[in-house]
Formats: C-alpha cells, sequence, structure tokens
C-alpha cells in the first residue's frame, strides 16, 4: 500500500469522523453531577502533579548519572548522551499521557452523564 493512498485514506476518515460528531453531542439542558465533575478535576490535578514530581526526580537522577558516566569516561559520551535524550523523551511521554487524560477529565467530564 502507498504511503499517499494511506495519508488519503486517514485524512478521509478524519473528515468522517468531524463530520458525525455533533450527532453525538449533548443536549445543552443535561447538566452533569457537579459532585462528581469536581472530584474528577481534583484526581485529575493530583494525578498531574505526582506525576509531574516523579519525572522531575527520574530526570534528575538520569541527568547526574549520565553527566558522571561522560565525567569517567569521555570517549563513550556520543552513546551515553543519546541513551540519555531517549530516556528523557520517554519519561516526559509519560508526563505528556498525563496530562493528556487530565484534560479530557476536565474538559469531556467522561463520568458526568
Amino acid at each position: 500500500m502507498s504511503t499517499r493512498r494511506t495519508v488519503l485514506s486517514l485524512m478521509f476518515g478524519f473528515l468522517v469522523l468531524g463530520l458525525v460528531s455533533p450527532a453525538y453531542a449533548q443536549d445543552a439542558g443535561m447538566a452533569a453531577d457537579s459532585g462528581l465533575v469536581q472530584w474528577s478535576i481534583i484526581t485529575a490535578g493530583f494525578a498531574l502533579a505526582i506525576a509531574a514530581i516523579g519525572a522531575a526526580l527520574g530526570q534528575g537522577k538520569a541527568v547526574a548519572a549520565a553527566t558522571e558516566a561522560i565525567a569517567r569516561n569521555p570517549g563513550a559520551a556520543g552513546e551515553i548522551r543519546g541513551a540519555l535524550i531517549l530516556g528523557l523523551v520517554l519519561i516526559e511521554s509519560l508526563v505528556i499521557y498525563v496530562l493528556l487524560i487530565s484534560l479530557i477529565l476536565f474538559f469531556l467530564k467522561p463520568f458526568g452523564g
């Protein structure tokens, strides 16, 4: 399958999803349970804070270990730097996933009826 055909298929799929989505829109009169919405927002905030703290600690430890490894063996600096950047990207992607879930809880209110 060619790349051009794949890209066109994906664009057509997104177009169809965009045109169909208003059919599932919620009525303005259907209000969600405010207590559940408030707790989902509080939970999302705490999840994002915990993820950010864990990622910051992990990234600090990774950078410290990479710096020490480069100081001990300067000849392997390129390989160490590559592994460090890959590790930092993976750590940061976990925080981005938590941010995505938090934004879903903030704006879509999946538990709010």
